[in-house]
């Protein structure tokens, strides 16, 4: 769900640049004595919906909203159920078992 959620905010920021980098070759191909062209291409590509009346960070905010928020919560309120609210339970048996196993303290610090 965080690498989703992720992708999303990567797919948010890389269209945005495009259409910053977008206008900025507008203007340029407009000084370069191209203005109708340069409307042209303006008004069909620049500032443009990337779904049906949305830019992407209203997608985010929607995914944020309808999925993320709630999923946190809910994982938070089942660890807190089942594990005290303990965060990494597998990883920090995981990491107690390898370093048992290679003669270590478990939860010294260092290597």
């Amino acid at each position: 769900m965080e690498r989703a959620r992720g992708a999303l905010y990567s797919f948010h920021q890389l269209s945005g640049r495009a259409d910053l980098i977008l206008g900025e070759a507008l203007d340029a191909l407009r000084e370069a004595g191209h203005p109708r062209l340069a409307a042209e291409v303006r008004r069909e590509l620049h500032g443009r919906n990337v779904l049906d009346g949305r830019w992407t960070f209203q997608i985010v905010e929607e995914y944020d909203d309808l999925y993320y928020r709630p999923f946190v919560s809910t994982e938070e309120r089942v660890r807190a159920l089942l594990t005290d609210g303990q965060r990494h339970v597998y990883e920090a048996r995981m990491k107690a078992r390898e370093r048992s196993g290679a003669g270590r303290d478990p939860w010294a610090p260092g290597a």
